[in-house]
Formats: structure tokens, sequence, C-alpha cells
């Protein structure tokens, strides 16, 4: 965006020094460098942005990444409308004082209401027009509010669906694990208990007979 800014006002002050003598000519040279350098600064944008979704297929979370560009994307190609549509009500407005001044050149006193009734619907029309561009606008930047918000909340259900299926898992394992370990427990308790029983029975077992003494 710095950038754009620096080629805005370099194409100002080159359309200043170069056409001071016609006011009509140096703003419409002035509307025309601010748009060709919107333009370009939305060709180097999408370019910047078409590297960055080439990058995100390399990556794991592929749609994340790319959601994550487009908001992006949308933002700052919005901004750059906004600023055409800012222009293009400048030029219509330049044009329409630039109508009214040659009107008011060519009127004579008999035709002087006519003018100013002229002067007074152009101005109503631009502001009408003007005032639908400001409401066009406004739409627009409620739509891409409304929809970061939604895939924001697709996020977070995501998320939390992805943490209750690993709760899940975990669970599921810790449950294996400690049926296994039940398992050995009991054949443990098995075994220490047949120990047992094998030495009861060979402690309680009858001494052997002496053996005869020689004749």
């Amino acid at each position: 965006m710095k950038s754009f800014v620096i080629a805005f006002l370099l194409f100002w002050l080159g359309g200043f020094a170069t056409s001071q003598t016609d006011p009509a000519n140096v703003k419409t040279a002035d509307i025309d460098a601010q748009r060709a350098a919107i333009a370009a600064e939305r060709g180097r944008l999408e370019t910047g942005f078409l590297s960055e979704d080439a990058a995100c297929q390399k990556k794991f979370a592929v749609n994340s990444c790319l959601e994550n560009i487009n908001a992006r994307r949308r933002a700052v190609i919005a901004d750059l409308k906004r600023q055409e549509i800012m222009l293009n009500d400048e030029q219509r407005k330049g044009k329409a004082e630039q109508q009214i001044h040659k009107s008011q050149e060519k009127s004579s006193s008999e035709s002087m209401q006519q003018d100013s009734d002229r002067r007074t619907n152009a101005i109503e029309d631009f502001r009408g027009r003007q005032g639908r561009d400001q409401e066009n606008a406004q739409r627009r930047n409620a739509a891409v509010a409304n929809e970061a918000a939604a895939r924001d909340a697709n996020a977070a259900r995501l998320e939390n669906h992805e943490k209750k299926i690993q709760a899940r898992a975990e669970k599921q394992a810790k449950a294996v694990e400690e049926a296994k370990k039940f398992k050995e427990r009991q054949i443990q308790a098995q075994e220490r208990r047949a120990q047992y029983e094998a030495d009861q029975e060979n402690r309680v077992k009858p001494a052997s007979k002496p053996l005869p003494l020689p004749e």
C-alpha cells in the first residue's frame, strides 16, 4: 500500500507541474494517473496473492491458508475499489462543474434562470449518484464482514468438533489401557494365589519315614 501512495504522489506532482495553465486538464490527468496507479497496485497485489496461493498448496492446512489469503485479498481489493469509486465521483463532480462553468459562460441574461435550474439538477443528480454509490459500498463492506464472521464461526465449530473427536479417542485409548492393566492384575493375583496354595500344600505334607537301622 505504501508503494501505491508514493506512486499517487508522483503522478499528482507530475501532473500539477506540467499542466498548471488548464485546471480541467490537470484534474483529468490527475484522476487518470490515480486510476492507473490503482490498476498497477491491483496487478502487483494479485501477483503476490497468486504466489501465496501456490505456497499454500504445499502446506498441510491448505484450506485454512487459502481462506486467510482470500480474506486479505477481498479486503485490499475492496479498498482499491473504494478508491476507484471516489475517483469516479470526483470525475463526475469535475465534469458537472465544468459543464456548469461552460453553461455560465454561454448563458445570457435571458437564460440565467434556465442555467440555474440545470445547475441545480446536475448537482442533485450528482448527489443522488454519490449517495447510491456510498450505499452500495456500505452493503459490500457489510457483506465482506458477514462472510468473515461466518467463516470464523465455521472454523470455531470445526475446531470444537476436532477437539471432541480427539478427547473421545483419548478416552477410548485410556479405557483400553485400564482394561489391559486390570487383566494383568487379575493374572498376577491368580499366580500369587496358586503359589500360595502350593506353598501351603508343601508345608502340611507328612514327614517321610526314617530309614531302618542296619542289623
